[in-house]
């Protein structure tokens, strides 16, 4: 390969790059996330709960592979033990609190309770979440990803976001690892209400 077809395969791909930056779980592995994985198969998703069934996915506003599974988990339910969910499909349904403002592939649900939220991330370009979806019902389905970070990846990811989004950190405020836990999104319904 010559010198500037390297270097312009280089920087086609530096733009792809700019929302991947933070922590992601999967990062150390070598083979593909959980959500690229059951994005490609067409076999059904990853051990969905048994009380689930498929469905047509609800009205709205359609990305990715839609909705199929027809009962929800709460986020809530999710969020009190990660770890019995890690690998398995959900569907979740809240309200969008942020969309990712650079290239639109994450946004973050609503649960119940005070600060309780989830993220929805997919592979950048594979789905393109609007700005304007702050406020609007989303209905979406994937594969719930845990990831435990050390106390120094929990502060190098505080001071990350603080940088990014201009939010204050103070690293001395950060005293226990975190626990990092996302929807590795395969599709996603979006409306004005519930």
């Amino acid at each position: 390969m010559t010198m500037s077809r390297a270097l312009c395969l280089v920087l086609l791909c530096l733009p792809l790059a700019a929302c991947d930056k933070g922590p992601k779980p999967g990062e150390a592995k070598a083979a593909p996330s959980a959500a690229t994985a059951t994005a490609a198969a067409p076999a059904a998703p990853a051990a969905p709960p048994a009380a689930s069934t498929q469905t047509a996915s609800p009205a709205g506003a359609s990305f990715g592979a839609g909705v199929k599974l027809a009962d929800a988990t709460p986020i809530d339910t999710i969020l009190a033990d990660p770890k019995t969910y890690q690998g398995k499909a959900v569907r979740v349904e809240g309200m969008i609190t942020d969309v990712c403002p650079k290239r639109g592939c994450w946004f973050d649900m609503a649960g119940g309770g005070p600060g309780q939220k989830l993220k929805f991330k997919v592979t950048d370009g594979e789905m393109v979440f609007p700005l304007d979806a702050k406020g609007k019902y989303a209905v979406a389905e994937g594969v719930i990803s845990v990831r435990e970070l050390s106390l120094e990846q929990t502060k190098e990811r505080a001071e990350y976001q603080a940088k990014e989004y201009g939010i204050p950190y103070d690293p001395a405020s950060i005293t226990k690892p975190t626990l990092l836990v996302q929807l590795d999104g395969t599709g996603a319904v979006f409306r004005d209400q519930k």
